[in-house]
């Protein structure tokens, strides 16, 4: 199968009136390793963005957050004019006040000026999907959400969803406006709640699963991942991909990375079959809880 064609085998769901395959691309690697500014080799970053569009990805997924906005711009620079059926999501909430340390902003007036900012980064009028990336604990969260409303209402996003967030943050905020995804930490070694993907598959909301290859000792020598890759002659990312589009139909994982090498191998494992067996196996894997709990407070998951 030709690897351009295995990209279909990961199924696709519908993100409002948009259908796209569940293997996407997160392009927050694609600026410099603290994701504070421009990569050291544009070029490539250039280069990654364009080959994940040949490979049939059609769903990417970048923030404001992301180097101040780099990423947006290299997405701009290597896809602009965007293909028909492109859809790019971007995110606005959260500011990086360090090299990998983020905090949410909620403020209205904030949340206007980074869809904005956006808006001309992507070189567009409106924008495809637009995340709230976190929720600010500071600013009540209609008023968070209301603004994405008025921003909707006026065109300038066409699609709304939500991040890191709680089913009962979902419900309230789909009383104010249509949530097209929800995108939280998921993955074999993170499965952080559960209870969110249920309530999406019961309402028919993609999940969309940041940092999914997140494996820790899980894919080192005698990890769960490392024997399953050993099984199926593959890289312990891939079996980690395999399992989130094995464990729900509306997960859309968004693997990122700045090499075309391990972007072509993301997208390969969408025709990644695992047995019952495996599947079950890397299920009732658990990560120690003081390795997750060390990478979630160590602002690597500032996604």
């Amino acid at each position: 199968m030709d690897i351009q064609q295995r990209i279909e085998q990961s199924g696709t769901v519908q993100i409002g009136d948009r259908t796209v395959h569940r293997m996407s691309f997160g392009a927050m690697r694609l600026a410099d390793a603290n994701i504070w500014g421009p990569p050291a080799d544009r070029d490539n970053s250039v280069r990654v963005a364009r080959r994940a569009v040949e490979l049939g990805v059609d769903h990417i997924d970048t923030a404001d957050s992301y180097a101040f906005g780099v990423t947006e711009e290299i997405l701009r620079e290597a896809l602009h004019p965007y293909p028909d059926d492109l859809l790019i999501a971007t995110k606005v909430g959260q500011a990086q006040v360090r090299p990998r340390v983020w905090e949410p902003v909620g403020r209205p007036s904030y949340l206007r000026q980074q869809c904005e900012a956006s808006l001309r980064r992507l070189g567009v009028d409106r924008i495809g999907l637009l995340y709230l990336h976190r929720v600010d604990p500071k600013v009540p969260f209609e008023d968070q959400i209301g603004v994405m409303r008025e921003l909707h209402d006026e065109g300038k996003i066409a699609r709304f969803g939500l991040s890191s967030v709680t089913v009962e943050q979902i419900e309230t905020a789909r009383a104010i406006i249509d949530v097209a995804a929800v995108q939280n930490i998921f993955s074999v070694a993170a499965r952080i709640g559960e209870e969110v993907l249920a309530y999406c598959e019961r309402e028919g909301i993609p999940f969309v699963s940041w940092f999914p290859i997140l494996s820790g000792t899980l894919a080192t020598p005698g990890g769960v991942i490392a024997e399953v890759a050993m099984e199926t002659e593959s890289t312990p990312a891939q079996v980690a991909l395999a399992w989130l589009l094995a464990r729900s139909k509306m997960i859309c994982p968004i693997p990122g990375t700045s090499s075309i090498t391990h972007l072509e191998e993301n997208v390969a494992a969408s025709a990644l079959r695992l047995t019952d067996d495996q599947i079950a196996r890397l299920t009732t894997a658990q990560l120690p809880e003081d390795e997750l709990a060390q990478f979630l407070t160590s602002g690597s998951a500032g996604e």
